[in-house]
């Protein structure tokens, strides 16, 4: 009598979950089917640039998975949004700026090795400079975890979020002094040459100072670039996190850090680990975002950080493939919303994405229910 008692209600309970999960979806399927057949009106108007905003869409989407993942990663593990994380990939932007024009880095092998391939040689460069960016981005943020974030962990969550928007502002209006990184726009300097192709009857190269041909479809090679790059380190990082030691101790840590301390790991080792790989993804974001569009400024990170954080919740915070969907999710709702609706309206597209999933799917796309720990 007692166990019919009890058992009804949970029943009852995991029933509602399951409708209000199907609702959930079938609404955000519908309100994403309304936006295609809106914007697939008028992009049946000119295929090519439809087809062209696309491309557009998928560079900046995935400069946005490699923000996200620093926002997933933070929260699977210490349960913190990290709003100072956009701000890390300011500095990794910075930092990349002054490597290529202050010290000309990605010349380096050129300099070192005169009679090297000449492509090869900034190929070389190149990657070191994202690799400058990448452990500079790291160092800052171990360094901010251990200095601002390790003496709240056991204070309520509140605290540290609060924590993480002080170093947001701090990060920016210290790199707005005159002798770090000014308050003015500079313009970046790419540490390879731009090149243009467009496809019509096949792939060729747009010649400078020439007008590609009408219904054409361009594409650079930073959109390569920055593709290759992303699902490399996006690859990387998923290798690490589910076929390594370090990456089996974050998830133990993620599940529940008291047994993780009784099982011999090293809990705020771990921890600093998680900030470090997750800034320096969003170091080089930041290079690839300056080289894709060629300006910096000291709140650059404010905006891309935001939406990052939008991706990583559409996708399901805590779920790497998730952060990845909802990033490139991200690039083609604001690519698409800014080319057939309004340029102001892309930000208010993004954040209205945000409001929907947090209305219907707090958990995401990829995000599942935390469950009781029996």
């Amino acid at each position: 009598m007692d166990r019919s008692i009890t058992t009804t209600p949970r029943s009852s309970l995991f029933q509602r979950m399951i409708k209000g999960r199907w609702i959930g979806n079938t609404f955000l399927f519908a309100v994403g089917l309304l936006a295609v057949v809106g914007i697939g009106t008028k992009a049946f108007q000119s295929p090519p640039l439809f087809v062209n905003q696309i491309v557009n869409g998928l560079q900046l989407g995935f400069v946005y998975a490699l923000i996200a993942l620093g926002y997933t990663m933070v929260y699977g593990i210490v349960k913190l949004i990290n709003f100072a994380h956009g701000d890390v990939f300011m500095v990794g932007a910075f930092i990349s700026y002054y490597a290529i024009s202050g010290f000309q880095l990605h010349l380096w092998p050129l300099a070192v090795f005169p009679t090297i391939n000449p492509a090869l040689g900034l190929v070389v460069g190149t990657i070191t400079v994202i690799m400058l960016s990448m452990a500079s981005c790291a160092l800052l943020a171990v360094t901010i975890e251990r200095f601002a974030y390790k003496p709240l962990r056991d204070a309520p969550r509140i605290s540290a979020l609060i924590t993480a928007i002080g170093v947001s502002f701090f990060l920016e209006y210290f790199g707005a002094l005159p002798f770090v990184f000014t308050p003015n726009f500079i313009t970046y300097k790419r540490p390879f040459p731009i090149e243009i192709w467009y496809i019509q009857d096949g792939i060729h190269r747009l010649e400078a100072g020439i007008a590609p041909p009408d219904g054409s479809i361009l594409f650079s090679n930073i959109l390569i670039i920055i593709v290759l790059t992303s699902l490399f380190l996006l690859a990387l990082l998923q290798f690490i996190v589910q076929r390594t030691k370090i990456g089996k101790a974050m998830r133990a840590v993620s599940y529940d850090k008291p047994t993780a301390r009784l099982m011999g790991i090293n809990v705020d080792s771990i921890i600093s680990i998680t900030f470090a790989i997750g800034a320096s993804l969003a170091g080089a974001a930041g290079i690839l975002y300056a080289t894709a569009y060629p300006q910096v400024v000291f709140w650059m990170g404010i905006t891309p950080g935001l939406k990052a954080f939008v991706a990583a919740v559409l996708g399901g915070i805590g779920s790497i493939p998730g952060a990845l969907v909802g990033a490139l999710i991200m690039g083609q709702a604001e690519v698409l919303s800014a080319s057939y609706i309004s340029t102001p309206m892309r930000d208010a597209i993004s954040f209205t994405i945000l409001i929907l999933v947090l209305l219907v799917r707090p958990t995401g796309i990829f995000g599942e229910p935390e469950r009781e720990k029996a």
